[in-house]
């Protein structure tokens, strides 16, 4: 079992690792990158990326040591690798608690080939992290289950902490421990240890409130949830269902389906558990205005282990095996049901970590083709204290972390409840390149097509401010012909 895991744990970490520098940094990787940054006293992002923005600082206070100076990408890249391998490992030892060590072996697999959760970790996003806490507190909780023991549950408690700790959203996935709690009759409900577990659990989340209250900065968390609460929606209703199972991969969750399905008889309070796990997740962010790529990754780990517990328990129609005389045929044919799906993983998975150039970007799906460049281009070609105007605030993000420019995204609102409080709004770009306070116009393909009206109207000023282009990114498009993917402009008043 151990030559096998470790097996699996190599393929996880080849696939994440493989061209892990072939693209910058988006945006979301740009602004934990850079808070790392200002954590470490690095002085080339401090006055740049504030330390104290919207979500918990336990990932970035992970990551700061490897950003003390210059510009480092690939080591916060190589960190969240490491990670989201270690919650391939992680999965096994759970899957083995519910159903047995093959489960376990054959969940690690899928999620080590998975494309989801592969593309995810292998960037600097909070949610790869997040998912290792939440498989953790996953395993604390089924221990407890089959223990009885209050430290277990303490353990649950403790370990969901550190997951909100992580990225604060994760506190949907106490919904799911209430509702299996509540769905499953056979289980001991400690009324009294929750008692003791939620002061736990608030104690370890209060890390994050508190070092914002000492720092000055209690406002920015305040103001963070008024935005969230009245933001307007980014994506349509059926965003998830067009995007996660492909990611997810439909023969794993076909095989889960399954399972459910030719294992009903023998349903406990396993399946509950992790339907609560998956249930609560997905009905929350379904409905939840805001949605990213990235939201549903803690959905992946019961999933994988539904999935393997069906492949595990496949079932072999009796006319075949005995047409066939042999007592092999019923694990050969489970075998080969393992590797279809996990090669039906590996290929996608694959294919996209080795696909570096894209004309299309999706939030949370890798790096910005050309960002990275671009903002070098910058630092290196263009006065310091330049200002530049992007069109929106995610390609702002890059300008800062790579090109060390104060930049500004045309379509930021200036009204409060309309944009992140992290970012500054510019009240009149007009006015601004009149009196040259803006030097410096990028236009980017990625946020024109998400904004159409504010890439017309930044190509308005360009056009007024006698906008000269001094450089361009490109990528190839889908007939080897260079595309233009960021355009930088100098103007003038």
């Amino acid at each position: 079992m151990l030559g096998v895991l470790t097996v699996i744990a190599a393929l996880a970490a080849v696939v994440r690792a493989w061209q892990l520098d072939a693209l910058g940094f988006n945006s979301d990787e740009a602004v934990y990158a850079g808070q790392a940054a200002s954590l470490a006293g690095n002085p080339r992002y401090a006055d740049l990326f504030p330390v104290f923005r919207a979500h918990p600082m336990l990932f970035q206070a992970l990551l700061s040591p490897f950003f003390r100076a210059g510009e480092a990408d690939v080591a916060g890249r190589v960190v969240v690798v490491v990670l989201g391998v270690a919650t391939v490992l992680a999965v096994y030892p759970l899957g083995a608690r519910l159903y047995g060590r093959r489960v376990g072996l054959i969940a690690a697999l899928l999620l080590a080939v998975m494309p989801y959760h592969v593309v995810v970790t292998r960037q600097v996003l909070l949610d790869g992290p997040m998912v290792l806490f939440a498989t953790l507190t996953l395993h604390c909780l089924v221990r407890f289950v089959q223990t009885q023991r209050l430290a277990w549950y303490l353990a649950t408690a403790a370990m969901l902490g550190l997951t909100m700790l992580t990225k604060e959203t994760s506190v949907v996935l106490a919904g799911g421990v209430y509702a299996f709690l509540a769905l499953t009759p056979m289980v001991r409900r400690p009324i009294r240890a929750t008692l003791v577990a939620l002061p736990v659990l608030a104690a370890i989340f209060a890390v994050h409130p508190l070092s914002q209250a000492l720092a000055g900065r209690s406002s920015t968390g305040r103001n963070y949830l008024v935005w969230q609460l009245f933001r307007r929606p980014n994506h349509p209703m059926d965003f998830y269902l067009d995007n996660v199972p492909t990611a997810v991969g439909p023969l794993v969750l076909v095989a889960a389906l399954g399972g459910l399905w030719w294992a009903r008889r023998r349903r406990s309070w396993r399946e509950t558990l992790l339907l609560s796990w998956i249930a609560v997740p997905v009905v929350f962010f379904q409905l939840w205005p805001v949605k990213g790529f990235q939201y549903l990754l803690p959905v992946a780990v019961p999933v994988v282990l539904l999935a393997a517990r069906a492949l595990v328990t496949l079932p072999v129609p009796t006319r075949l095996v005995r047409r066939v005389r042999s007592a092999r045929l019923v694990p050969a044919v489970r075998l080969a049901a393992v590797a279809v799906v996990a090669v039906s993983l590996l290929w996608p998975a694959w294919n996209t970590v080795n696909h570096a150039g894209r004309t299309t970007f999706l939030a949370g799906s890798g790096g910005v083709p050309g960002g990275r460049e671009a903002g070098r281009w910058l630092a290196a070609n263009t006065p310091e204290g330049s200002a530049v105007l992007t069109v929106g605030p995610s390609m702002a993000n890059i300008v800062r972390y790579y090109g060390s420019r104060q930049s500004y995204g045309l379509s930021v609102s200036p009204n409060p409840l309309h944009r992140n409080p992290s970012y500054t709004p510019l009240q009149n770009p007009d006015a601004s390149m009149r009196a040259n306070d803006l030097h410096y116009v990028v236009w980017d393909s990625f946020s024109a097509r998400r904004s159409t009206y504010f890439s017309e109207r930044l190509l308005t000023l360009v056009r007024r401010y006698h906008g000269r282009v001094v450089h361009t990114e490109y990528v190839d498009g889908p007939d080897r012909t260079p595309v233009p993917v960021i355009i930088i402009y100098e103007v003038r008043p």
